[in-house]
């Protein structure tokens, strides 16, 4: 209340000492506004009273006489208040009967002897207003704003009190009135009060509407009562009240906010089909309700449905849906759908801009959302402190800490305020790179700008001395922030602990965890994460089941932590320990986790251990999901196991689970290698049948296969009795071309690869030269399959001036160029002279390179080094022949 007290600056104070100036009723006829002539005497109660009424149809001069009087000191009592509301009644002049009620209400709460009684006040309008003239009725409207205000000051009692007071007086609440208490009850958590003063009402003749309904229905959702609501519903039938939208959309609402988004879902569509009067706002709510729950894909489909019902999505329904996607680090989406908000006119702003920019952070992408930071700055878009914040995070993470300290200078300059979060950011980016005393500093500032360190600030400091290795000063440190009346919660143990550990420090990190009296499972989860930190797993996992034996199981990440660790030792048995705990608990390892353990499995070359582990997930009742499947199925192809890598393909499709355009050129990769080109080519059918869209790596893919299969074919001496392949790369390009695919780096380098193979060196020199015009970079493999085509051909002229080429663009040669080369130069020692002649100025020394070959990598490294040192050598092809 208090807040809403100190900056009115309201002019009402009493001063003991009185030194007055007043204005006589003559005033009232005078075209002066104001009190300058100074008066001897103290103007009497009923004197004030008949100035004021005098200003009746002047509410402006009756406000500004009765301040002046009240800054002269004059003691204004429940008469000259209770004159100057009903003036202010009267006009309907809401915002000054709210400022006077807040005063009134800051007179009657001082102690010991309160000024003046409110209810001593509302005697005299009741007396003398309601029930004296039947022409006062106006002054229930200050009844109202008196309710109003004392709700808005959180003061719910107060009002519910002097609601029933006018009941008894003879008043009916009004509804408005009532629904504003109401709402703001709710929004208060107050859920039972709200409900039982609502009956009470309705009791005292309260006649409810439509928005009345509504929050009655908001408040049963909150509660978790999700069938109460359909008698209101009914309620409103019967008393002939047609319910509004909003009244729909709160009981949509209800069921998301309880996690029951696909319910409300279908309450929504049970009432689109009744014809009831859905709008973008119950949209909204069960799209919300679908991302908080991180069903996106479930939250699309709510978003198009919505625009195939002719509803226009709004900025607040993009935002919800950009959020979610950013929540769940799918960048593309996001964007994309930023993308379309945008062209269709909606203007961002900086709370959407601000979910993107965070999500680059946690994504890593930590210089991109400084570089986006600088374009919608130019831009002219108003970026507010939560942005700003989101970019010194950034920037600390690029430990660029100095810059965000330029930043701050200008938020100051264009009077941005600066929060606690923003210094609390700066200290923990000092603290990530060590300079503990310029953090420190940041924090003296921070306190005289008259801001109080919160518990994170002091836990971010306490991380930042832990990770370097200061144990003690952490003590310290804490010492201080019970001091100062802020006792160390469990993150700060947690952070003091796993700062320690991956400090190094973890003789101390031990101390400081056995010295804790009360340890949670956030302290526990945090030793062992420290000892996972710390990479002494047999420790971590030593006290988890120290734990586990207890009863207790640990944190999820915690235990996700631990197994991959384990999975990375290759101690399955103690995976499947771990799990079994898990499970014993009733911890359900998230698919996530599933995926995360088999990946690190198979990453480790584990393939047996994790297709165990795979089928104990599948005996435990977990049905795995693609990225599950494609995992090991990526694993047997890798082992060349394609029997095994195809029984999985099918059963996923078996389970009613739909391979992804991964999973199929996973396995037509498989298939190509191992020349099943038939196969190959029937799965890249079933995709497009099943409507899943190749992408460039499947058509590489295939081109590839295709390009070796036909190969394989020109030189088998047995080559009429091969099979021959279902399609040619030709067929492959030209479906490309139809699905408006075009070809990237590595697809032009099959092809190019391909044609020197078979000898067609001009048609792969024009692929080069194509991918080159179209603003493709050739990589080290494009320039290895032409060089090593045109050695093998004989053709050492143009392999060395390709080899200059790649030197003239930075690029180092691989080992399989030196091979080629070595392999001409043996076949063609003849031609090392002739080749001289191409360089001008070079002398043939053959010996020289080939010795230098046939050390293999360490001789080409000592022979790129020497570049540096020959002077006058323009080309790589020079320095073979000095």
């Amino acid at each position: 209340m208090l807040s809403r007290l100190l900056p009115l600056h309201l002019p009402f104070k009493t001063h003991h000492k009185l030194s007055f100036t007043f204005a006589t009723t003559a005033l009232a006829h005078s075209s002066h506004t104001h009190f300058t002539q100074p008066q001897q005497q103290v103007p009497s109660f009923s004197h004030v009273l008949q100035t004021l009424h005098s200003f009746h149809n002047h509410p402006s001069l009756a406000l500004s006489f009765f301040s002046h009087l009240q800054q002269r000191g004059f003691p204004h009592d429940t008469s000259t208040y209770a004159a100057l509301i009903r003036i202010l009644s009267f006009w309907g002049l809401d915002k000054r009967l709210d400022s006077i009620f807040i005063h009134l209400i800051s007179l009657s709460k001082q102690q010991p002897h309160p000024s003046l009684q409110i209810h001593h006040l509302f005697d005299n309008l009741f007396q003398e207003g309601v029930h004296g003239s039947n022409n006062n009725h106006y002054l229930l409207r200050a009844f109202d704003v008196f309710v109003k205000t004392c709700v808005s000051l959180n003061m719910f009692d107060e009002a519910i009190d002097f609601l029933f007071q006018t009941r008894r007086r003879g008043i009916v609440p009004n509804v408005l009135v009532c629904n504003f208490l109401f709402n703001r009850l709710v929004e208060h958590g107050k859920v039972d009060k709200c409900l039982a003063i609502y009956e009470q009402l309705k009791r005292f003749g309260l006649c409810p509407n439509h928005y009345t309904y509504a929050i009655v229905i908001k408040a049963l959702c909150r509660k978790g009562d999700l069938e109460q609501p359909l008698c209101v519903f009914k309620e409103m039938e019967r008393v002939g009240i047609t319910p509004h939208s909003y009244c729909y959309a709160a009981y949509v609402e209800g069921f998301c906010n309880n996690h029951r988004s696909d319910l409300g879902y279908k309450v929504l569509q049970a009432f689109r089909k009744e014809n009831a009067p859905i709008e973008v706002y119950a949209y909204t709510a069960v799209i919300r309700g679908f991302c908080n729950e991180m069903k996106l894909d479930e939250a699309r489909r709510v978003f198009d449905d919505m625009e195939r019902q002719g509803l226009v999505p709004d900025v607040y329904v993009y935002s919800v849906l950009i959020h979610g996607y950013c929540k769940s680090h799918n960048l593309l989406r996001a964007l994309a759908l930023h993308d379309d908000m945008i062209s269709r006119g909606m203007k961002t702003n900086c709370v959407i801009v601000g979910f993107i920019l965070h999500c680059l952070v946690e994504m890593g992408m930590t210089l991109e959302v400084v570089d986006q930071f600088k374009e919608l700055k130019e831009s002219g878009m108003f970026l507010d402190g939560v942005v700003y914040n989101i970019v010194f995070d950034a920037l600390c993470k690029l430990g660029r800490v100095d810059d965000a300290m330029e930043m701050v200078e200008e938020m100051k300059g264009i009077h941005m305020v600066l929060d606690v979060k923003h210094y609390t950011t700066l200290i923990g980016g000092y603290c990530l790179q060590g300079k503990l005393i310029d953090a420190f500093s940041v924090f003296k500032e921070m306190k005289q700008k008259g801001l109080k360190p919160d518990i994170v600030t002091y836990n971010v400091l306490a991380a930042g001395l832990s990770r370097n290795g200061h144990a003690n000063e952490a003590n310290k440190l804490l010492d201080w922030m019970e001091n100062q009346g802020m006792k160390p919660n469990t993150t700060t143990h947690k952070m003091i602990i796993e700062g320690l550990c991956s400090g190094g420090k973890v003789l101390e990190a031990e101390v400081y965890f056995n010295s804790l009296e009360d340890k949670n499972i956030e302290i526990y989860s945090a030793m062992i994460n420290g000892y996972c930190e710390a990479d002494l797993v047999k420790k971590s996992y030593k006290l988890f089941l120290e734990l586990s034996n207890h009863g207790d199981i640990v944190k999820k990440d915690s235990c996700l932590k631990l197994l991959s660790k384990l999975c990375m030792a290759g101690d399955i048995y103690k995976v499947i320990v771990l799990l079994e705990r898990m499970l014993l608990w009733n911890v359900e390892p998230s698919k996530i986790m599933y995926s995360k353990v088999l990946a690190d499995l198979c990453h480790a070359g584990n393939v047996e251990d994790a297709r165990s582990l795979f089928d104990f997930f599948v005996h435990r009742g977990f049905t795995p999901d693609v990225v599950t499947y494609t995992i090991m199925i990526n694993s047997y192809c890798e082992m060349s196991c394609l029997k095994e890598a195809y029984d999985l393909f099918q059963d996923m499709q078996m389970r009613g689970i739909e391979p992804d355009v991964i999973t199929y050129t996973i396995m037509i990769n498989n298939f190509c290698r191992m020349n099943c080109l038939k196969e190959a080519h029937d799965l890249f059918q079933d995709m497009k049948r099943r409507g899943i869209k190749p992408d460039v790596i499947t058509y590489t893919v295939l081109l590839d296969g295709n390009l070796k299969a036909n190969l394989g074919q020109r030189f088998s001496p047995s080559r009429e009795k091969r099979k021959i392949a279902p399609s040619d790369a030709s067929a492959v390009l030209r479906d490309m071309e139809q699905m408006e695919i075009s070809l990237d780096v590595v697809s032009y380098t099959v092809l190019i690869d391909g044609h020197m193979k078979t000898d067609n060196y001009q048609d792969a020199i024009s692929l080069f030269d194509e991918m080159i015009e179209r603003g493709l970079e050739p990589d080290t493999v494009t320039y290895t399959a032409l060089v090593s085509g045109f050695c093998k051909g004989g053709h050492m002229e143009k392999a060395v001036t390709l080899l200059n080429e790649m030197y003239s663009k930075g690029m180092t040669p691989s080992f399989h160029i030196i091979a080629a080369l070595q392999r001409g130069w043996n076949l063609e020692r003849e031609e090392l002279c002739r080749i001289a002649d191409w360089l001008p100025g070079c002398h043939c020394n053959s010996l020289t390179f080939v010795a230098v070959l046939n050390h293999g990598p360490s001789g080409f490294s000592w022979l790129m080094k020497s570049v540096d040192d020959i002077q006058n050598k323009s080309s790589f092809g020079a320095l073979l022949f000095v």
